[in-house]
């Protein structure tokens, strides 16, 4: 655990120079139950676009991301056509993967569906943890697990639905991202603040 010479907060990622941008999403945005589709979506692309890469690096493409695929309009981004898609592999402000950026067309597909089924997807992927984030008592990252039983269990439905970028380590971090688990370390300024205490 870093404490920041910025700020002198103990955070579990960001406190190094250079990465405010990093130590503001660590504060404000991980570990923080998300429930609007729209940013459920977001993340979703974004953990996925992350696959084999930092997530600080996605992080600083978030808004090249936004631009690219429509502020992450569901809709919209499932009507993208093979022309747009292809397009985007020369755009510099995201990663230019073409199988990442293929499958957010395919993901956003699957998306609709689970919002028509179970009424919107936050409820398709809360019902997962009974709608309550799942809260842990960490003292340090190697005791934090890279997949769980709940996460083996949302990816292999996410695959057999259809969605592509959706192993058990990408979906495990992208409840980490959005709330379902919170796993701000014990030391960290976050963990009283986000519900532990």
């Amino acid at each position: 655990m870093i404490q920041s010479e910025q700020d002198g907060k103990k955070r579990c990622f960001g406190n190094k120079p250079g990465q405010e941008f990093y130590a503001q999403y660590h504060d404000n945005e991980w570990g923080v139950p998300v429930y609007d589709d729209q940013h459920l979506f977001e993340m979703l692309i974004l953990e996925g676009a992350q696959a084999g890469l930092s997530w600080e690096t996605v992080l600083r493409k978030r808004d090249g991301y936004r631009q690219a695929f429509h502020q992450f309009d569901v809709q919209r981004v499932a009507d993208m056509s093979d022309a747009e898609l292809e397009a985007l592999r020369a755009n510099p402000a995201i990663i230019r993967n073409k199988l990442k950026i293929f499958s957010a067309r395919k993901n956003a597909r699957v998306f609709l569906q689970l919002q028509q089924e179970f009424g919107s997807f936050s409820d398709y992927l809360w019902a997962y943890v009974d709608h309550k984030p799942q809260i842990n008592h960490w003292q340090s990252f190697d005791e934090v697990p890279v997949t769980t039983e709940i996460s083996d269990r949302i990816s292999k439905d996410l695959k057999k639905r259809g969605m592509s970028f959706v192993g058990s380590t990408i979906i495990y971090a992208y409840m980490q991202g959005v709330g379902l688990v919170n796993d701000h370390l014990t030391e960290c300024w976050c963990y009283g603040r986000t519900g532990h205490a």
